[in-house]
């Protein structure tokens, strides 16, 4: 049985594991997308990837087995998720541009402090309580997308506002957290 700290440096965890997974049903869900035109299949896939992000937090802090791999793999595996299937969602929905751009700048801008945090203190940070919401909302007003296929405009712009929103405050709140860290170690 490993010890807490020896999970830090572990690769092969079933956490892990189900983040590499969720990266290779990315391209599963691009094709149901964009190819079959098979939304329902799309929601069902990208529903799939949702539950198992869920499991793998669940399984790594209730079985110790939470890893310095795991901490960045999962969130890479959340973003290039997110950013996939609302690029997927643009073609349909052009106010989809909106999160998608602040996704990339949100996660560029977070991802260079992050790597100077671990840099200059040799920590690896994890999420926190406002990028799981971001994360949840995001998951929630796509597979709404998917299902309701003739959302009216305002129920879809209000709900890409909100998710717009709420990923801005996001950033903000992880760009303070990573200047307070290297502040406070510098």
């Amino acid at each position: 049985m490993c010890s807490e700290n020896q999970f830090e440096k572990k690769i092969f965890t079933i956490p892990n594991l189900l983040s590499a997974f969720r990266l290779l049903l990315i391209p599963v869900f691009v094709w149901a997308y964009c190819i079959k035109k098979a939304y329902l299949l799309t929601a069902g896939v990208l529903l799939l990837s949702g539950l198992t992000d869920m499991a793998d937090g669940f399984i790594a802090r209730r079985f110790h087995m939470i890893s310095d791999l795991g901490k960045m793999l999962d969130p890479i595996a959340d973003k290039l998720t997110q950013a996939a299937m609302l690029f997927c969602l643009v073609t349909r929905f052009p106010m989809m541009w909106f999160p998608l751009i602040l996704l990339a700048v949100k996660e560029i801008s977070v991802g260079i402090s992050s790597l100077f945090v671990i840099r200059k203190s040799g920590v690896v940070t994890g999420a926190v309580w406002h990028g799981k919401v971001t994360t949840t909302l995001l998951y929630i007003m796509m597979l709404i997308h998917l299902v309701w296929f003739n959302i009216p405009n305002i129920v879809s712009n209000a709900m890409i506002a909100i998710c717009f929103a709420v990923m801005l405050l996001s950033g903000v709140l992880y760009g303070r957290r990573n200047i307070k860290f290297l502040i406070m170690k510098g």
